[in-house]
């Protein structure tokens, strides 16, 4: 019976990556969210993809969400609007796929150009109502009433309200009480 030699591997078993084998992609990663927390978006994002694929497996995601918000934000501010009109329709968009500080800001930024722009005192009050800011939205739609009364009718059958119809607040600012 003829015996099989084996050889002799010298090779190391594989180990699992240990927290020191990613130490330069952390330090990347951590640089690159600074870029983002300073606003450079257009650095940050070109960290992030530098890193993507050195990245530790439980930092891809992340990575990835980065990186999207930072194409977000170069866009935001590549937008130009021709008028408040305008920015508000971005806005509603915003608030509609749920970029909803980005809608709170492009809001802001047509009262910040035109004060008595009811709409968006409007649009600000749905954005309260849906993320749950039930003083703010009152707030906001009562500016928007007192400067179109036409916001109150609209208010009343609009379902973006729906979070509050139990306030009995809100109740009393859509059907006010005539002395």
């Amino acid at each position: 019976m003829a015996v099989q030699s084996r050889k002799k591997t010298t090779a190391e078993p594989h180990k699992a990556a240990t927290k020191d084998d990613f130490g330069p992609a952390i330090q990347q990663y951590q640089a690159a969210v600074q870029l983002l927390q300073e606003a450079k978006y257009d650095k940050a994002k070109a960290a992030f993809q530098k890193l993507l694929p050195s990245a530790p497996p439980e930092f891809i995601e992340r990575v990835r969400m980065y990186v999207n918000t930072c194409d977000r934000q170069l866009q935001s501010h590549a937008l130009a609007f021709n008028t408040p009109e305008e920015r508000y329709d971005y806005a509603i968009s915003q608030l509609n796929t749920g970029y909803f500080e980005e809608a709170r800001e492009q809001l802001n930024l047509v009262l910040k150009d035109n004060p008595r722009a009811d709409f968006a005192y409007y649009g600000l009050a749905i954005l309260d109502s849906i993320t749950g800011r039930a003083q703010e939205c009152l707030e906001n739609l009562a500016a928007a009433i007192e400067i179109n009364p036409r916001n109150r009718l609209q208010a009343r059958t609009d379902n973006d309200f729906q979070n509050m119809s139990d306030d009995p607040r809100f109740t009393e600012m859509l059907y006010p009480e005539i002395p």
